[in-house]
């Protein structure tokens, strides 16, 4: 299947951007429309941390998400894996300077193996992960930007 990208925009540098996202608590804030019951282990932050969560994104399931990869402030990526290890993915954010500052952060999912319901229906299992990603990456510039807004007074 073919991969699914999001972004947004925000004020706050890439170091900023990226030791929030470094957080895997931090997640939860603004997944939480989609990935519930978090439960973290590991580290709590930096590779090696990770989270059990439920998925509710087209029926209830059990995803582990951990980051397997850090290359501050640029880049952070996220293994998955679900549906009793035949769904695997690879989420990739990536954190880039903006010319009149701020940041641009993408976000990327990337199957690595999927079931043959998710492969049958590829372009409506994109849609919603685009759908739900976008409105995550809408959930992350307002957290963001709350976060910023008593320095900013």
């Amino acid at each position: 299947m073919r991969p699914v990208t999001v972004s947004t925009d925000v004020r706050q540098p890439p170091e900023q951007v990226y030791d929030f996202l470094d957080v895997m608590a931090n997640h939860e804030l603004f997944t939480r429309h989609y990935l519930t019951d978090w439960r973290y282990s590991g580290a709590p932050r930096g590779v090696g941390s990770c989270a059990t969560v439920t998925a509710v994104l087209g029926g209830r399931k059990t995803d582990v998400v951990e980051v397997v990869e850090a290359e501050a402030p640029r880049r952070i990526v996220e293994g998955n894996t679900g549906v009793d290890g035949r769904r695997r993915g690879r989420g990739v954010y990536v954190v880039e300077p903006l010319p009149g500052g701020g940041s641009r952060v993408s976000f990327t999912y990337s199957w690595l193996a999927a079931p043959l319901a998710d492969r049958l229906m590829a372009p409506l299992v994109r849609t919603v992960m685009r759908r739900a990603n976008r409105q995550a990456m809408r959930l992350l510039a307002a957290e963001l930007a709350g976060r910023a807004a008593p320095a900013d007074s």
